[in-house]
């Protein structure tokens, strides 16, 4: 079998890359970090702020659930110095409900280098210096922000290249090959238009089921449609199924607040307000204080590596607790809670009577 990069010449190459553009310009997403083609045209350029930023809530989280996240933050914190400067608390708690919260302690630890330095480096090699910028990310803001032709590969370039050019290897082994590919699809011209052009398409277009092939710019080019096999590309490995852990929590109101911890630093939920536990993740615990402990169900919740079902209890009164933090009900909000804590939060909160 051929090796996939034999397959194409640079005329036929030049003629992809042509027809891609001409598609972006016309068909380009909206998306409010973004810089449309035409005002490009006109002299407008990205701002690697929010490149950044968006790039960073988009890791395994979907446009349409990161779009209302950006605009607060960039309406609290409009640029990178503003981002710096802000407090740690309030930045997670504004984070709350995007999951993978290493992400937002990762993106103050990166804010705040990037303010010392007073800016973004502009290529993918400075990038990759700051805490918290892996190859992709660095890749994507170099390309989007300062056209740089890095490569750039997320999943809907992986599926992209996959079936244009038949990559039959299953993933993850596939990867340096399609990275490859899309190297070689990358032009020197436009290299940010042409990253977002081919995530554009993968979203859109060469969807992971049922592919609209008919509208697709690439068509006549694509080499796993040729051969029928568009729908079954890319080829994964069979994941292991999830396993599912059980665990406890414990929702005590006070006569002035509820009954909260601050989570580790390090580890699941990170840095995050949360009910006090047991059993889920390892850490341990006891009851935070002698109460009368009455169940109010469950509640389940998935994390990337596992199942999780909590048991919520609940109980009020005047105990003393002896773990956790007294949280004043004027100084807290259940949306600061990750989704799994307020989850069992509102469970617990329907099932105490309201004073």
């Amino acid at each position: 079998m051929r090796d996939a990069g034999e397959m194409i010449s640079g005329q036929e190459l030049a003629q992809m890359q042509a027809l891609l553009m001409g598609w972006y310009d016309r068909h380009a997403r909206v998306m409010p970090w973004r810089v449309a083609p035409q005002d490009k045209l006109a002299g407008v350029r990205p701002d690697p702020y929010r490149v950044w930023l968006s790039e960073v809530m988009l890791q395994q989280t979907t446009v349409a659930a990161v779009r209302d996240y950006f605009h607060r933050f960039t309406a609290r914190w409009p640029d990178v110095a503003a981002l710096a400067a802000a407090k740690d608390a309030e930045v997670m708690a504004e984070w709350a409900g995007l999951g993978y919260y290493a992400r937002a302690r990762n993106l103050l630890k990166c804010a705040r280098n990037v303010a010392v330095r007073g800016g973004f480096p502009n290529d993918r090699a400075g990038l990759l210096d700051l805490p918290g910028i892996g190859p992709y990310t660095a890749a994507a803001v170099a390309a989007i922000a300062y056209d740089e032709p890095a490569v750039v590969v997320d999943g809907n370039v992986e599926r992209v290249m996959a079936r244009l050019f038949a990559v039959e290897t299953p993933l993850p082994g596939a990867k340096p090959e399609l990275v490859r590919l899309a190297g070689l699809m990358t032009p020197q011209a436009r290299p940010g238009d042409h990253a977002q052009a081919v995530m554009d398409l993968g979203a859109t277009i060469c969807t992971p089921r049922s592919p609209a092939c008919g509208i697709c710019p690439l068509i006549d080019h694509c080499r796993g449609r040729a051969a029928g096999l568009q729908a079954e590309l890319p080829r994964k490995v069979a994941k292991a199924a999830k396993p599912t852990r059980q665990g406890t929590v414990w929702a005590l109101r006070l006569p002035g607040g509820w009954l909260l911890e601050r989570r580790p630093e390090r580890g699941l939920l990170g840095g995050m307000w949360g009910l006090p536990g047991d059993g889920w993740d390892g850490a341990g615990g006891e009851a935070p204080a002698p109460a009368e402990w009455r169940a109010a169900g469950e509640v389940r919740h998935t994390f990337t590596h596992f199942h999780l079902t909590l048991q919520v209890l609940v109980a009020e009164g005047e105990a003393n607790p002896n773990r956790g933090e007294l949280v004043p009900f004027a100084n807290f909000s259940p949306k600061d809670l990750p989704t799994v804590m307020r989850k069992a939060f509102d469970l617990a909160s329907a099932a105490i009577k309201p004073r």
